[in-house]
């Protein structure tokens, strides 16, 4: 499976999403770029946990003034259902496939370890990794954290340490 690292060109991609919008990487060209935050699943515990903080601190998450984008193997209905029932205020991604996690090495093989851990997996076998990129206004991957356990996640203080430290 590929994967990204700093430096690289980020993987293009179209992907339905919530609201009725489909979202492209292209869409941020030219501007201050966006976050992807790779998740493993609409409705499940850390990734309630994840999305709500993101909910709950949405003037700092707004003052990054960079989007961020969820993005899960759920499908659109999963995902607008998660969003009404959470309030929450990312858009999120339907990567049914797993073709995008994928192609930023986001996804992991659900090894019987990892099923014991509690990680969904796709009928295929693997599990999104909860993954972090920061893709610049030019398209390229400026920040990249990849967790191996989906335990914990990155914060809005992560994200705007992050965001920052490409500022500075």
């Amino acid at each position: 499976m590929a994967s990204v690292d700093v430096g690289d060109r980020a993987p293009e991609f179209e992907l339905p999403g919530t609201g009725g919008r489909t979202y492209r990487l292209a869409d941020y060209r030219g501007g201050e770029g966006v976050v992807l935050a790779f998740y493993p699943g609409d409705f499940t515990r850390v990734c309630t946990q994840q999305f709500c903080s993101y909910r709950d601190n949405a003037d700092r998450l707004d003052g990054l003034g960079v989007p961020v984008l969820g993005i899960s193997p759920q499908s659109v209905d999963s995902h607008e259902r998660w969003v009404s029932e959470q309030q929450l205020n990312v858009p999120l991604l339907a990567d049914e496939d797993l073709a995008v996690a994928k192609a930023y090495g986001a996804v992991g093989w659900g090894t019987p370890l990892a099923r014991l851990a509690g990680m969904a997996t796709t009928p295929g076998g693997f599990y999104v990794k909860r993954s972090i990129f920061i893709v610049d206004g030019e398209g390229i991957v400026r920040y990249r954290h990849v967790s191996h356990t989906g335990a914990s996640f990155q914060s809005v203080d992560d994200l705007e340490a992050a965001v920052g430290a490409l500022r500075a």
